[in-house]
């Protein structure tokens, strides 16, 4: 059993801590942009003095910054189906699944919405 199937069953147990990891990662979005937002005039000038050595540590730190949010997320969204195969990080198909008209792909959505709030009752 892999490790993101051993999580994947910890979390169908224990929803709450499904959720806290969709409300860390929520969290962690909106900390990074208030974070960049209030301080982008510290940090361009951080940026600027030595432009060779900040500038790719910037680009790591938001790399990783994507990578835990992605991360909560993925531990977050547990389905509640009882199917083994199923993999671990296709949880929602997203804009290929349907047409491309916005209509059909909120319709999709909004579909996908309601099954979640389904299976948390």
């Amino acid at each position: 059993m892999s490790v993101c199937k051993s999580l994947k069953g910890y979390t169908r147990k224990h929803e709450r801590l499904a959720d806290l990891f969709s409300l860390l990662a929520v969290a962690l979005l909106f900390g990074t942009l208030y974070i960049v937002l209030a301080y982008h005039t510290p940090i361009v000038g951080w940026l600027k003095k030595d432009a060779v050595i900040h500038v790719p540590i910037a680009i790591a730190l938001l790399v990783f910054d994507i990578f835990i949010m992605y991360l909560c997320l993925n531990i977050g969204a547990t389905r509640y189906d009882d199917e083994e195969d199923e993999s671990c990080f296709h949880t929602f198909k997203g804009r290929r699944s349907g047409s491309g008209s916005i209509g059909v792909m909120f319709s999709n959505w909004l579909h996908h919405m309601e099954q979640v709030g389904k299976k948390h009752r």
